[in-house]
């Protein structure tokens, strides 16, 4: 939609990740948070198969109860209550990550205005920004490095929802943020994703250490050159 070659296609299906591996015998099933099956062929490619997600609803038979918490604590721990594509594309991110390719019609479903965010550049939150950013902090590093990726604007209340709870995002875990700056420097975006973290306050965040040491303007311009060498 982008003329731009995707990276991945993200395979989503109804049946649930028991079903998957009933039917593929190289199947395994991941995760616990958020179950996912991996289907292992030759060459040591994967299929990622995720279940259609609920936006709410009571547990199947499939789904581990879920841990009482506190109302202010809206972080999402369990994730396997399994649903419909609607509602799967509505409790996603991001408006433009919630497409999908209908591969029998050849058409793209869109549940949340995702195409006409593209075609206006815009990262916007689906929902609440405030309640969907505090749900998974890691959405905080996926807005900036998608905006920084693709030439976008973070959409303004999105903006300001990052300013609000970015100081959520040591309750990640430590792994999924490294692999979030990590993502940063693999994209050809480097500059952008550290600018564009600096500018939201998230980069005092999760390099607390780099950041007083690149407060002065001219040992940021030498930060900024060596992720221009690692972009180019």
């Amino acid at each position: 939609l982008l003329d731009v070659e995707p990276k991945d296609f993200d395979v989503g299906t109804s049946a649930t990740p028991r079903q998957i591996k009933r039917l593929f015998r190289n199947c395994r099933i991941i995760g616990r948070r958020f179950r996912l099956a991996h289907i292992f062929f030759a060459n040591g490619k994967i299929i990622e198969v995720a279940t259609f997600r609920a936006l709410d609803g009571a547990d199947d038979s499939e789904t581990a109860d879920r841990p009482e918490r506190d109302d202010d604590d809206v972080m999402i721990r369990d994730d396997n209550v399994f649903g419909t594509p609607e509602e799967d594309a509505l409790r996603r991110d991001f408006t433009i990550n919630q497409l999908f390719y209908d591969v029998d019609e050849g058409t793209v479903l869109d549940h949340a205005g995702g195409l006409h965010d593209l075609r206006r550049r815009l990262v916007r939150t689906i929902g609440d920004p405030t309640v969907r950013l505090r749900e998974d902090p890691i959405r905080i590093l996926r807005a900036i490095k998608f905006a920084a990726r693709l030439g976008f604007d973070l959409e303004t209340s999105t903006a300001r929802a990052i300013a609000t709870t970015r100081q959520d995002i040591p309750k990640a875990a430590p792994p999924r943020i490294l692999e979030e700056i990590n993502r940063f420097c693999r994209g050809g975006a480097a500059r952008r994703s550290f600018e564009l973290s600096r500018e939201t306050g998230v980069f005092e965040i999760i390099l607390p250490e780099f950041s007083g040491l690149l407060a002065d303007d001219d040992r940021w311009t030498l930060f900024a050159a060596l992720l221009d060498r690692i972009d180019h």
